[in-house]
């Protein structure tokens, strides 16, 4: 990573979730006082277990759509990194409704409740979910199209109430359009899990993964690291020119599914030969997926000196050491 938040007071939302928790371990160990803002309706208490008891972290339990609790957590704090949103285009599309409660009704509050408190910048977390039908690849930030789910849909929403936020109350903004993060503590239980957990749990545990439709469909899996790194970048870029932006956080690879799926049995039959006899079961397409994505981070390497660290396969390595010790 390059350089890196420090002695500073940042709030995470969401910081009981797999990003979320991530961060607040980043940005203790750089040296900074984390307040943590979570109702735990997707993130787990065992992800903050390691940080509790440190001096230097504060734990508000409240919800982002309770104006009063954006208010409480933002007193005296310098940077807002705002992860807190339910996830999952499936889970929209089943209640739309509660997703855009939390993922639009809630970041305005945060954001404004940022703006009050005179937060020195306010970084979120966007979607790839954005570009939704443009068909172009690399996804180059200026260019999206009509988003394909209730859930892409509230994460444009955020982006066009930020920009208005930055030109309206002149607060500082930056958005991290996430491609498909995966890594340490990504959750694989429950009926919205993403796609590497599930198949590592289903491989462990000597299952047949679904495959939603033949394979063919590509993201560009992004290691938590890469990640991290954004977050850093994005809160101490010093350019007018790098801050009230979108910006693409990615490697810059596309994988496939039957790829994926090969790549994650070949890493757990290094330790579980087992895992090796075990064959995909093909589902049908989920409604609101998009076939491609893939990233250019040009302008995240231009404007905040990011450099992903990890390929698919480095950061995969990685998270499959992690889930062998954990699940």
């Amino acid at each position: 990573m390059n350089r890196k938040v420090s002695g500073r007071k940042v709030l995470i939302t969401g910081g009981a979730g797999f990003i979320g928790s991530n961060l607040v371990e980043s940005m203790l160990n750089s040296g900074n006082y984390v307040v943590c803002l979570d109702n735990f309706s997707t993130g787990k208490r065992e992800n903050l277990s390691g940080f509790i008891n440190n001096p230097d972290f504060r734990l508000i339990e409240g919800d982002i759509r309770n104006y009063t609790d954006c208010v409480k957590s933002v007193q005296g704090i310098d940077f807002v990194f705002h992860q807190a949103a339910l996830g999952s285009v499936p889970r929209s599309i089943k209640d739309p409704v509660t997703s855009t409660d939390v993922n639009i009704g809630g970041f305005v509050k945060m954001l404004f409740a940022s703006k009050e408190a005179n937060v020195k910048r306010f970084i979120y977390a966007a979607s790839s979910s954005t570009y939704g039908d443009h068909p172009d690849l690399p996804k180059v930030e200026d260019k999206i199209g009509k988003p394909m789910s209730p859930y892409g849909i509230t994460k444009y929403v955020d982006e066009l109430f930020a920009e208005n936020f930055a030109g309206t109350y002149n607060i500082d903004v930056i958005g991290l359009r996430y491609f498909n993060v995966f890594g340490r503590r990504q959750d694989p239980q429950g009926a919205y899990a993403a796609v590497i957990p599930l198949f590592v749990k289903n491989l462990m545990n000597h299952e047949s993964p679904v495959i939603n439709g033949d394979g063919t469909y590509s993201r560009d899996f992004t290691y938590i690291d890469n990640v991290l790194q954004a977050n850093h970048l994005a809160a101490l870029a010093e350019d007018n020119s790098a801050v009230n932006q979108i910006y693409n956080v990615a490697h810059g690879e596309r994988t496939n599914l039957n790829e994926l799926f090969e790549m994650i049995k070949q890493l757990i039959g290094a330790f579980d030969r087992d895992a090796l006899d075990i064959k995909p079961v093909y589902g049908q397409n989920r409604a609101g997926d998009i076939p491609h994505s893939l990233a250019s981070v040009d302008k995240a390497k231009r404007f905040l000196g990011y450099n992903p660290t990890h390929t698919v396969r480095e950061g995969m390595s990685e998270a499959i050491k992690w889930y062998r010790d954990n699940l």
